[in-house]
């Protein structure tokens, strides 16, 4: 049993609870350690036996998710035992997308929107579907915590088309996943300070949590940063998060000027919106004259795109990845050759901000 992750199911809904333990009990490596009703049954049993893991949910009475999980990382600092990882289950609906958003900022290593099944069995197979990989990515995280070694500004890569320095950088490009939250809210504001290029992000949400998400790094930043729209035109000192099921495409508008297309074509590695789908889109648009940026993420939503937009002359980052909640992404990105710049989190503004004011 000790090579089994423990997990503690909280929700204050009897059914769901018995949902999420028929899709993890059965699952090899993984323990239920227990399933309790609230927030403050939780706290006493993470007191008296911390679990590996957490799926809290976000809407509870007495005690919400947000609230819960405040006072778990508190426990988590103070017993200095390592971490205690929790993945929200939200609903779909505003209120639980803007606390779930919140809690992700927070540190809550991921989270997963409730099914809405036809049947019980219908649940627990769209439920296993979607949180079961990300508890064995937490699983496989967790393993090879105090292994992970930041690596340097600088790796084997292919060679890149030279994009002539008078050329100007017109648009930034990222693409994040799991810990996206965190990682945008602790860089965004940052680089807004220092660049005034538009920034369009696809990361991996659902609907309504999209729209969280920019209106929260919107009260943080000094650009606009607003879900992208069809027809949107591509402006300096905006940020364009596309939307949870569309993907997100640059297309010339009038005059040549970049607006953004939004589609809901099949996804691409399991994700729309996809970053490969947006990247394929720059060159044609933008020539070589964007940075690329992937960062923590699970698979490998992105890399597929690195040649064609290597050769178009784009400069490319990947998120290190002692840095990274998980490395699938910059790590499948890294493995192409076509990275130039692979650097920590906090490093990511100055790296962007250098290879924009050398092309000004």
């Amino acid at each position: 049993m000790s090579d089994n992750l423990s997990v503690l199911i909280v929700d204050d809904s009897l059914i769901f609870r018995h949902v999420v333990t028929d899709a993890l009990e059965k699952e090899a490596g993984i323990h239920v350690a227990g399933s309790v009703r609230n927030g403050a049954k939780a706290l006493e049993h993470i007191q008296r036996s911390p679990p590996d893991l957490v799926t809290l949910d976000v809407e509870m009475p007495e005690m919400n998710g947000l609230q819960t999980l405040t006072e778990i990382k508190k426990i988590e600092r103070e017993r200095g035992g390592g971490e205690i990882g929790v993945i929200m289950l939200s609903a779909y609906t505003r209120k639980g997308a803007d606390i779930t958003i919140r809690a992700l900022e927070l540190g809550a290593f991921d989270f997963v929107a409730k099914p809405q099944g036809t049947s019980e069995v219908d649940s627990v197979q769209r439920l296993k579907a979607s949180l079961l990989p990300k508890i064995h990515y937490f699983a496989s995280r967790k393993s090879l915590s105090g292994r992970v070694a930041a690596l340097p500004d600088s790796v084997a890569r292919a060679p890149r088309k030279t994009t002539p320095a008078t050329e100007e950088i017109k648009a930034l490009l990222i693409g994040v996943s799991t810990g996206g939250p965190k990682a945008l809210t602790r860089i965004m504001p940052d680089l807004c300070k220092k660049v005034t290029v538009p920034t369009l992000i696809v990361q991996h949400m659902p609907e309504t949590f999209t729209t969280s998400l920019a209106e929260s790094l919107n009260k943080r930043c000094l650009h606009t940063v607003k879900e992208a729209r069809e027809g949107d035109v591509v402006e300096r000192e905006t940020v364009y998060i596309a939307p949870g099921g569309r993907h997100m495409v640059l297309r010339r508008g009038i005059g040549g000027k970049p607006i953004i297309a939004l589609n809901q074509h099949p996804p691409q590695n399991g994700c729309r919106p996809s970053v490969d789908v947006l990247f394929r889109s720059a060159p044609e648009v933008l020539g070589g004259r964007f940075v690329a940026a992937i960062m923590t993420g699970m698979g490998k939503d992105g890399a597929d795109s690195l040649r064609a937009i290597n050769r178009a002359g784009a400069h490319i980052i990947a998120q290190d990845e002692a840095s990274s909640v998980v490395w699938g992404m910059p790590g499948s990105a890294v493995a192409t050759g076509y990275v130039d710049h692979v650097v920590p989190l906090d490093n990511i503004p100055a790296v962007i901000a250098r290879i924009v004011n050398e092309r000004k």
